[in-house]
């Protein structure tokens, strides 16, 4: 019999931080964003208009799970929704329950939420990868608690599988791309001398904590001189609005021995990042970006294959290049794999259901488009 743990105050979840590690661990493909260390940056940032809802689940005086969820405010088009959600606000590509046994977790944590007051409207658990992890446990547990649960794409994320080694990746590329890499690398290399760059200390425990901020500092200049500086959306590594948080997670990711920051520089110069975070030979691309003017000359490409080489040869088994943009990485990748969310409109709720409504008429719309499609390539 499981029973189950609600922890609201951020500081408390200080006693649970070995049992964290520990589950996080045994959690099959985790990433730092599951982290209770990320989780504490995250929250001193962006914790203060959300509510936090950390479901400590335990049996026979263990603890087998932790399911980290929070209740925010949220804008829609049939007005401010109280979402209860995953806290990965789009950081990274998946997220779930935390620990070896998430079908028990889940069918804990879903009762739980069941049985206390609702303090949400939308209960929306995102950033799922049920294809290749949740196998539908979130989908029967949330139906088995007595709610309902709608099923939606979000996008996908480009993953480059590089369990069988790099030879056995690059041969799969496209003998055109490997060509077209070659031809970048020569360009390149006309410019100056070439050098790659890769940092990813051990942690505080192999006493590698040294957040090397000369290297951090070189991939933020080449954001500013990117084309993401003039981004509207604010979330590069330069942006003054998310610049402080990501600076405090690469602290927090260095200590934990997560960090993994990839430069690319042209006689010293640095003309091209790439900031991502890695946890049990997993990689989670964050952030990459070049210099217009060397990004012209095969930078970004040529930046992505040492990575990619380099991530082989350290025995990372999968690089996750994360959602959006997928054309400039679709010949890098091995496969796609969909990030889906699972939605219950309680009934009780009109906007809920009002957004629910909203849903229906997008995926039947959609549905009707794609049946018509192939009649009208074949008129």
């Amino acid at each position: 019999m499981s029973s189950v743990i609600e922890i609201n105050d951020i500081e408390q979840l200080a006693g649970y931080r070995l049992h964290w590690k520990r589950l996080l661990c045994r959690t099959r493909q985790a990433t730092f964003f599951q982290s209770l260390d990320w989780l504490e940056v995250y929250w001193r940032h962006f914790g203060a208009k959300q509510k936090l809802r950390v479901l400590v689940v335990e049996a026979a005086g263990e603890v087998i799970g932790i399911v980290p969820l929070v209740v925010r405010r949220q804008w829609t088009k049939v007005g401010p929704m109280r979402v209860l959600t995953y806290p990965l606000d789009d950081w990274g590509t998946f997220y779930g329950a935390i620990g070896p046994d998430p079908t028990a977790t889940l069918h804990a944590a879903m009762g739980h939420i069941h049985s206390t007051p609702r303090d949400w409207d939308l209960l929306d658990l995102r950033w799922i990868n049920n294809d290749h992890i949740d196998h539908r446990r979130t989908e029967l547990a949330m139906r088995k608690a007595g709610f309902g649960a709608n099923k939606k794409e979000m996008g996908q994320a480009g993953i480059a599988d590089l369990q069988d080694g790099w030879e056995a990746y690059w041969a799969a590329r496209t003998s055109k791309w490997r060509t077209n890499v070659r031809a970048d690398q020569k360009k390149l290399s006309k410019l100056g001398r070439v050098s790659y760059v890769r940092y990813r200390p051990g942690g505080a425990l192999r006493g590698e904590d040294d957040p090397r901020w000369d290297l951090y500092d070189q991939c933020e200049e080449v954001a500013r001189r990117s084309w993401q500086s003039s981004s509207q959306t604010g979330t590069t590594l330069s942006h003054t609005s998310v610049r402080p948080f990501l600076r405090d997670a690469h602290a927090a990711a260095v200590r934990c021995g997560a960090a993994d920051l990839n430069l690319l520089l042209i006689d010293q110069q640095p003309v091209a990042f790439a900031y991502n975070y890695h946890f049990h030979g997993r990689v989670s691309g964050l952030r990459m970006g070049f210099d217009a003017q060397a990004g012209s000359n095969g930078a970004g490409t040529v930046l992505l294959h040492r990575a990619l080489q380099d991530s082989a040869e350290r025995d990372d088994h999968t690089y996750d290049m994360g959602a959006g943009y997928l054309d400039f990485k679709r010949r890098w990748l091995s496969h796609t794999e969909v990030i889906y969310r699972y939605t219950h409109y309680p009934l009780i709720s009109i906007r809920a259901q009002a957004m629910r409504a909203k849903h229906w008429l997008q995926r039947s719309v959609s549905g009707a488009e794609r049946k018509v499609a192939p009649k009208a390539i074949g008129a």
